[in-house]
């Protein structure tokens, strides 16, 4: 089936969009407002842009009615950010922080989340989270009334000690992270289901297929 999405109206985009790409990494992203009150909030519309330079997209919806979220202003105003991501043991505390509080309204202190500071940045990160990066905006598109892409470079990732394996390679443990992800509707997904599959390269493929690719007339 075909749906235009100039058609459908946004909250049927929104449903086909969520139910279809996933799951979706949640950055946990912790800002800052010219005034020092924090924010913090959850965004699954988020992923890994690239590493040379380290860079992040997020995208922050809002309603229209109101206008950019406390995130989108901040990051706007000031231009740094956090990204926590959600352990499966802080679910409940980033569902808290997701919560429709007025301007203002410290979302860290509703979830009893304890803070640490940031190294190169000025908001905090959330310090039981397994991972956190520190980011500075290169970019953003205004992509509606209410909604806007950021573009972000990571300047610092902090990860928890027990999952680092080797500092001098960067070797991760990627599983004791226990870091869940947005599935569609209100659900959430796991990362403990995994499979491996290499990825192949061009002379084991030409090696084993008729590449088409001889020479012969």
């Amino acid at each position: 089936m075909r749906f235009d999405l100039e058609e459908v109206g946004t909250q049927n985009a929104y449903k086909l969009l969520a139910a279809t790409v996933m799951p979706r990494p949640i950055a946990w992203v912790v800002t800052q407002d010219a005034e020092g009150r924090l924010n913090a909030a959850p965004y699954s519309f988020f992923n890994v842009m690239g590493s040379a330079p380290p860079t992040i997209a997020l995208g922050i919806m809002g309603d229209p009615e109101p206008g950019f979220k406390d995130t989108a202003r901040n990051i706007l105003d000031t231009g740094e950010f956090v990204v926590n991501l959600v352990p499966e043991r802080l679910v409940r505390a980033m569902n808290v922080t997701a919560v429709d509080a007025p301007r203002g309204v410290n979302e860290l202190a509703l979830a009893n989340l304890a803070t640490e500071p940031s190294a190169r940045v000025r908001p905090p990160r959330i310090a039981e989270s397994p991972v956190a990066f520190e980011c500075v905006s290169l970019s953003s598109v205004v992509t509606g009334p209410a909604q806007v892409v950021v573009i972000g470079r990571v300047l610092t990732v902090h990860v928890a000690d027990d999952c680092v394996l080797n500092p001098e390679r960067a070797h991760i443990d990627t599983p004791k992270l226990d870091l869940v992800a947005r599935s569609y509707g209100s659900d959430y997904v796991r990362s403990r289901d995994t499979f491996s599959l290499a990825r192949p390269t061009w002379r084991e493929w030409s090696d084993h297929h008729d590449t088409g690719s001889s020479n012969n007339p």
